[in-house]
């Protein structure tokens, strides 16, 4: 929680990003709140109130999780919801001829986009959804501390600057919207 609370605030796709690791943390572990507790946030140095806030929020996610029918597979509709709020933007910023430097890092990246989504499961899934798929597995991989190909770190390298220029814009346009 207090991780998602700071995320948040500064980084839009990092906090979407850890937002779909903690999906799977509550999976990793049963969807069992007593679990999570005991095994997972007990670990950290927090005092016993910010447990409780803790647990509280896993105990939230949990019923959100059950309740949404993504005990299994999927993503929380709030974490779908800030993914299509990024979606909307970026389709925002290519429509308009003000931010040059964020079309042209587009169509930098749309080979990488084209050829992950003839590789995935779900060739409907919009661009966005695409690259933070794809920055998402990576990023499992890594934690696994399997091997990337030099290819795939090209890729997620163009696809980070892309989805860090989103995420700015979107930081900005929370603060002052964008004349787009």
């Amino acid at each position: 929680m207090f991780v998602a609370q700071e995320l948040r605030k500064k980084n839009i796709a990092e906090y979407l990003l850890y937002m779909w690791q903690i999906e799977d943390t509550i999976r990793a572990f049963g969807c069992s709140l007593s679990r999570i507790r005991r095994e997972y946030i007990d670990r950290f140095d927090y005092t016993d109130e910010q447990k409780e806030d803790e647990a509280d929020w896993f105990g939230n996610l949990i019923t959100m999780m059950n309740s949404e029918g993504c005990r299994e597979q999927g993503h929380l509709q709030i974490n779908k919801v800030t993914l299509q709020q990024l979606e909307e933007l970026h389709a925002q910023l290519l429509a308009s001829t003000k931010f040059p430097f964020y079309n042209a890092e587009y169509y930098k990246v749309l080979p990488y986009i084209v050829e992950l989504r003839n590789r995935g499961a779900n060739k409907e899934e919009n661009e966005i959804e695409t690259c933070f798929n794809s920055l998402y597995g990576v990023m499992l991989l890594r934690l696994q501390k399997k091997d990337i190909t030099p290819n795939t770190q090209h890729a997620v390298k163009e696809i980070s600057t892309l989805i860090g220029m989103l995420n700015d814009y979107y930081l900005k346009d929370k603060q002052e919207p964008l004349d787009l």
